[in-house]
């Protein structure tokens, strides 16, 4: 297959920031995706449906004419969440989700949830507004090794969350561990996992290392949760390329300056949204599923969070598509993961 038309995808895990950051990234994010579930995490982070209205309308009016893209908002989620601020989300019908992020955990995760369980009046009207609570699943214990975050979550966290609220619809996002994809296939009620294409494509070797075998410390492989073990790689891409509706696409796109990201103490993320589809179909591509990427990326998420399919297509190419070293970003620039790599597959205009 050297040609594939799919329905316009959507990316279920999006960081676009603001400002002239959120300028320079949306037309990446818009010319792939028709919708994207926008992460909460400014500064300071979106806790109210009045603060994602507003940013929902600062997102548009930075959107370049002749572009379509919705963003779909989230709430941040605090240990001072109110139930009736989750009421006026759903009401709103603007925001799709509300965002876990354990305090600490990632970037501009400061002000995240302490302890889960001071959390239970607004966890309790989500389920029963039937608002999707969205996890990063990383425990912040400075005692755990950072490899085991997301397990050490699963363990203490998720299952225990998940027995206290059986019919709350939660995300488990960008998971990274065999034992995360086998909890999503297997649990009972209504659970689903964004799947990033960094974690598809590179283990943790790709930290350290080059495909040509140098060594160093490679910043813009970096992100949290961070990149795992090859069997850890091989479970995802079964996960992502199974069928199984439950998993779907999430970029987890996130943008930082090349100075932030090259620095004594560099921030987690990686900048995938320019050439998030080439990189999806690439792996894919690799594990000879190509045929079943238009589910992952267009099917199983609308499913999942009781939207519509889009009604556009997009068409990716078998030809050479190679990743610029850096983009333009405010008065910065930003380099995009796979920088200086050529793709196998190109998105066409």
């Amino acid at each position: 297959m050297d040609t594939l038309t799919i329905t316009r995808p959507d990316d279920w895990h999006l960081h676009l920031r603001d400002g002239a950051a959120l300028a320079a990234v949306l037309p990446h994010s818009a010319r792939q995706f028709a919708r994207a579930i926008v992460m909460p995490n400014l500064r300071p982070p979106v806790t109210t449906t009045a603060q994602a209205r507003e940013y929902r309308g600062r997102i548009l009016a930075a959107l370049p004419g002749g572009m379509a893209f919705e963003p779909l908002m989230t709430l941040y989620l605090t240990d001072a969440t109110a139930p009736d601020e989750i009421v006026r989300a759903r009401a709103s019908g603007i925001v799709h989700g509300v965002k876990l992020y354990p305090a600490g955990a990632t970037t501009n995760s400061d002000s995240g949830v302490t302890d889960v369980r001071r959390c239970a009046p607004a966890l309790e009207a989500m389920q029963r507004e039937g608002v999707p609570l969205l996890v990063h699943g990383e425990v912040t214990h400075g005692e755990v090794d950072v490899f085991d975050r997301e397990r050490v979550f699963l363990d203490k966290v998720m299952q225990p969350l998940r027995r206290d609220f059986p019919a709350l619809k939660v995300v488990f996002e960008h998971i990274t561990t065999k034992e995360a994809a086998e909890y999503v296939r297997d649990a009972s009620g209504p659970i689903a996992a964004t799947i990033t294409a960094h974690h598809l494509r590179y283990n943790r070797n790709a930290l350290f290392m080059t495909a040509e075998g140098r060594t160093g410390a490679r910043p813009h492989y970096y992100c949290l949760p961070i990149l795992k073990r090859e069997v850890h790689r091989r479970a995802l891409v079964a996960a992502a390329t199974g069928g199984n509706p439950r998993f779907f696409l999430g970029t987890d796109s996130a943008p930082h300056s090349r100075g932030d990201k090259e620095n004594a103490c560099g921030c987690a993320g990686c900048y995938t949204a320019a050439f998030a589809l080439e990189l999806y179909a690439e792996a894919f591509d690799t594990a000879g599923a190509i045929d079943r990427f238009e589910a992952f990326a267009s099917f199983h998420g609308p499913a999942f969070y009781g939207l519509p399919r889009n009604a556009g297509t997009v068409t990716l190419r078998r030809r050479p598509c190679a990743v610029p070293e850096a983009f333009p970003f405010g008065d910065q620039t930003i380099v995009p993961l796979g920088a200086g790599e050529t793709l196998a597959w190109s998105l066409t205009d």
